[in-house]
């Protein structure tokens, strides 16, 4: 058992790790983002800004830091000035409990101590993760509100339609991906796709989340909140300088995090497919960071199919999206939980063998 200090310092320790990785990785997402859409529309992308243009999103960065923040004389100031932060803590919050790899066992004086590759470890991690993560939409509701732009308060309310819409079949298409596992931990359900990934065994419910998941964080086709066709640029149309960067930053680390959820419970997480007494035999204990390298490249191929799919297919309707929402992917999601439902019964009583 570690004592108290040594448990705190950790804890700090992988806090400031989880923020320099999140921000990094938003950065260069954007990147990643702009270079891989140039490439599908047969341009260059940009490569001015150091080699290759991996400095572009430093030199963005700056940029913002130094752009003026310009405040309309009939916001409400508080909460205008809340909702970036807002969107951006909520951000970062939700990545803290999914796993990078297998705890880490390290010996310090003597002592062995058990270090989790997350920020926290817990028996019902999968509803912290979709409690938290619904708070993302608060952010956007009140920075269309306090803008007293109608703009901007119409994409707050199409954005608040869009995730009780759509979080409600998220939540319901997780939950074959449980009966399966028998657990809310997201580690216990990592580790649950030992030989066969989930994605195999739950395309339904894949197919659901990978849909909900566009439309919760705001991506093409369902960027209904900031159509700038018909909104400006939506519900954050009053915001400049680093008040916009927060939520830019919001939008591509709920990016990140929702394909590090995919990965986690769809396609085995930092695992590769194991197979005792076989010559895979070595896939199923892998060092640490082979597991935490493999954790990475699935999330990158998450990636790119977001940005795959915004460079493919146009913008929704709107009525096209609430229907798509509450006429398609939530009957689909029930439907799945309910076979699941039955053919994990029939497997545990032994009707099917």
């Amino acid at each position: 058992m570690m004592d108290v200090a040594l448990v705190v310092a950790v804890n700090l320790v992988k806090a400031v790790l989880l923020l320099v990785v999140l921000l990094s990785g938003f950065a260069y997402a954007t990147l990643f983002e702009r270079r891989v859409i140039a490439r599908m529309q047969t341009r260059i992308g940009p490569n001015r800004a150091g080699p290759f243009g991996l400095l572009q999103p430093v030199a963005d960065g700056i940029k913002l830091l130094f752009k003026e923040n310009i405040t309309p004389r009939s916001v409400d100031h508080f909460v205008y000035y809340l909702a970036p932060l807002l969107s951006l803590v909520v951000a970062v919050l939700t990545f803290a409990v999914i796993p990078a790899g297998r705890p880490i066992h390290v010996t310090l004086g003597g002592e062995s101590y058990t270090i989790p590759l997350q920020m926290a470890d817990s028996s019902v991690a999968l509803l912290y993760l979709l409690g938290v993560s619904s708070l993302a939409v608060y952010g956007i509701v009140l920075a269309g509100w306090a803008s007293n732009n109608k703009y901007s308060l119409i994409g707050g309310l199409r954005s608040s339609a869009q995730m009780v819409s759509y979080e409600l079949a998220m939540g319901i298409s997780l939950i074959g991906v449980v009966l399966l596992a028998g657990t809310l931990s997201i580690t216990g359900i990592v580790e649950a796709q030992g030989a066969v990934w989930f994605v195999l065994l739950q395309p339904l419910a894949f197919l659901v989340y990978g849909v909900t998941a566009l439309a919760e964080t705001n991506r093409a086709p369902f960027d209904l909140p900031e159509a700038e066709q018909e909104l400006v640029a939506g519900f954050h149309t009053e915001y400049t300088g680093l008040r916009f960067a927060m939520f830019y930053m919001a939008e591509y680390i709920n990016i990140i995090t929702v394909s590090a959820v995919a990965v986690s419970l769809f396609w085995g997480g930092y695992r590769l497919p194991c197979f005792p007494n076989t010559a895979l035999a070595f896939l199923c204990d892998m060092p640490w960071f082979v597991e935490v390298l493999v954790f990475t490249a699935k999330v990158v191929v998450a990636l790119f199919v977001f940005i795959w799919l915004r460079a493919t297919l146009p913008r929704l309707r709107y009525d096209q999206l609430m229907s798509l929402g509450w006429k398609v992917l939530l009957p689909l999601a029930l439907l799945n939980v309910a076979i699941t439902a039955v053919l994990v019964y029939a497997i545990q009583t032994g009707t099917i063998g």
